[in-house]
């Protein structure tokens, strides 16, 4: 499944939306990411809380690599992309509250990037990737629709990974754990096929 790659617009929501949406959401954790063997697409591996169902997201290399110089907590000279729009936002006074995964239409996950700016929520369309990207630059938390994981989410079958690394910081994920996952997990579980394959964004 490819990230969305709409150009992001800026929506109010109605007062209690948030509030109702958040019924149906799972918070998310960034498992890691990595490469497909085939084709050496990259892939965000998002997962459930509890650690039981994991959600894998074809991005695109610029993003992979966004991802994971943060999860490295790696530090770069100058502000990249994401990390200026996370700079742009404070100085406009707002803060990034929340990232979702909302829908999964037509083989595209699509997300929203919710601020909080003089109290009022604001809620922006984004590519999944960015939102992960900017999430963990602003240390806002993830969630991701219940219906887009009962539709693409994989369960883990076999011996549970170790979950320890819950308690540490994101850039001491057990990455040799992770990229041992994929390979015991077929295409069909990813519910992809040829056609399905991303766009680079």
């Amino acid at each position: 499944m490819r990230d969305s790659p709409r150009a992001p617009t800026a929506v109010t929501p109605q007062s209690g939306v948030s509030t109702l949406r958040a019924a149906v959401m799972q918070e998310m954790t960034v498992y890691g990411v990595s490469f497909e063997l085939v084709g050496k697409q990259p892939i965000v591996l998002l997962r459930t809380s509890e650690g039981r169902t994991f959600l894998p997201i074809w991005i695109g290399h610029s993003e992979a690599a966004a991802i994971l110089s943060r999860l490295q907590g790696q530090e770069p000279p100058r502000p990249l992309t994401h990390d200026l729009v996370c700079a742009i936002i404070e100085s406009l006074g707002a803060e990034i509250e929340r990232v979702t995964v909302t829908e999964l239409r037509d083989s595209t996950f699509y997300a929203k990037i919710t601020l909080v700016r003089n109290g009022a929520e604001i809620e922006i369309d984004s590519r999944t990737s960015d939102a992960i990207a900017i999430a963990l630059r602003a240390d806002a938390t993830i969630y991701a629709d219940d219906e887009v994981i009962e539709e693409s989410g994989v369960q883990f079958e076999g011996e549970e990974p170790d979950l320890s690394y819950a308690q540490l910081n994101l850039g001491e994920v057990d990455m040799d754990e992770f990229r041992q996952f994929l390979d015991t997990v077929s295409p069909d579980e990813f519910a992809t096929g040829p056609e399905d394959q991303p766009e680079k964004a």
